[in-house]
């Protein structure tokens, strides 16, 4: 229950303390204990891989968790948000069902160096799954398709490039609802803990989030 308050509402520690009536040391021994025992089970990507490759399609994006317990600031800063954080990369389904989100990496990192990191281009590419993605993702190539682009020697974009950019517009918006649906737990909107703690903290709401998505459509 402490660790579940903690992610889902985004409850403070000394809050949790207070309102089960037991220190806040201890409060903060259970809900790390919780958080790590609940990320090992989170499944990682060549599992899930395997639920991916049956999917229509997939969307890819990227997301930054803010965080302010920063000691080296620079490599946490994302000049493209304007502050500090981790990048989250986020897998979706062709409905915008939350299917994985990966590791954190430092704010600073770009969305197609944490997708190559990860090895989440390859990944897909192996599966042989198309995925859509924005313009972050240019060069991905593999199964990853991005809007055309505007290039110098091509500034205008075709009535057929154009058309094609809004279609896959309005699948790349889908995604989006997976991101939502990551932030609806409150202890993303803004982490209050050391940066090498966010992997096990988004891990673990993943874990919590499909077991709860399995009951809904049980």
């Amino acid at each position: 229950m402490l660790a579940l308050a903690h992610l889902r509402n985004g409850d403070t520690l000394t809050r949790l303390a207070a309102g089960f009536e037991i220190g806040v040391t201890t409060a903060w021994r259970y809900v790390r204990e919780a958080i790590d025992l609940l990320a090992a089970t989170c499944d990682d990507l060549d599992t899930v891989m395997n639920r991916v490759r049956l999917l229509a399609y997939a969307i890819l994006d990227g997301t930054l968790i803010p965080i302010d317990r920063v000691a080296d600031q620079k490599p946490f800063y994302s000049g493209k948000h304007k502050r500090h954080g981790v990048n989250v990369q986020v897998i979706a389904d062709a409905a915008g069902r939350l299917v994985w989100a990966s590791p954190a990496l430092p704010g600073s990192t770009h969305d197609l160096t944490a997708a190559r990191t990860h090895g989440i281009i390859d990944a897909l590419t192996r599966a042989d799954v198309m995925t859509f993605a924005d313009k972050g993702y240019q060069g991905a190539r593999g199964s990853v398709r991005t809007p055309f682009k505007r290039r110098r020697f091509r500034p205008k974009l075709s009535r057929r490039q154009k058309a094609v950019n809004r279609a896959h517009a309005k699948i790349r918006a889908r995604g989006e609802r997976a991101i939502a649906t990551l932030k609806t737990w409150k202890i993303l909107a803004k982490l209050r803990c050391c940066p090498r703690r966010a992997t096990a903290i988004v891990q673990a709401v993943l874990v919590l989030h499909h077991v709860e998505a399995n009951r809904y459509a049980g």
